[in-house]
């Protein structure tokens, strides 16, 4: 008898930040895309809107400050994973065009819902479905196309990287 799966659904606004021609991506240390490359951004706390949120996460992970140019869009990702057990995750993510108006890239500071050890610019070249969460990969696409397109993408048999 198969073991019955689990849902978590998660919601995060994420920033697009590309200078000479690479994009800005964090070393993901938590969750189904632990261990690859990952876009900055995250939850909202409590009370907080979605460009203060954007902004917070962008300099919490990375140490820099950005201004918001473009909302993006919003788009959605199906994963099938071994993330804690059998686990279906939907995860939502809000995009937005970010670029550096302040600060320098920083070693994040460690604390309880800190899921960055540090941003480095990659071009496209340098991702993989291997190394990068598929949010990086929807970047990569976009800068390319200039479309999110309007349905979820699916990942029905994602492998949580320990290492």
């Amino acid at each position: 008898m198969e073991k019955e799966r689990n849902f978590h659904r998660a919601f995060g606004v994420y920033g697009i930040c590309v200078q000479n021609e690479k994009l800005l991506v964090i070393n993901k240390n938590g969750g189904p895309y632990i261990n690859r490359f990952d876009l900055p951004g995250g939850s909202l706390e409590e009370r907080e809107s979605l460009t203060i949120a954007m902004k917070r996460e962008f300099l919490e992970e990375t140490g820099l400050e950005i201004e918001i140019i473009q909302n993006i869009g919003t788009t959605d990702f199906m994963i099938s994973s071994n993330w804690r057990g059998l686990m279906d995750v939907h995860h939502i993510a809000v995009f937005y065009l970010v670029q550096q108006i302040g600060g320098s890239l920083i070693e994040p500071e460690q604390f309880q819902g800190q899921d960055s050890l540090g941003a480095i610019w990659i071009s496209e070249e340098e991702v993989s479905i291997e190394n990068a969460s598929p949010l990086v990969l929807k970047a990569f696409e976009w800068l390319r196309t200039n479309n999110l397109g309007l349905d979820a993408d699916f990942y029905n048999d994602w492998k949580v990287k320990t290492k």
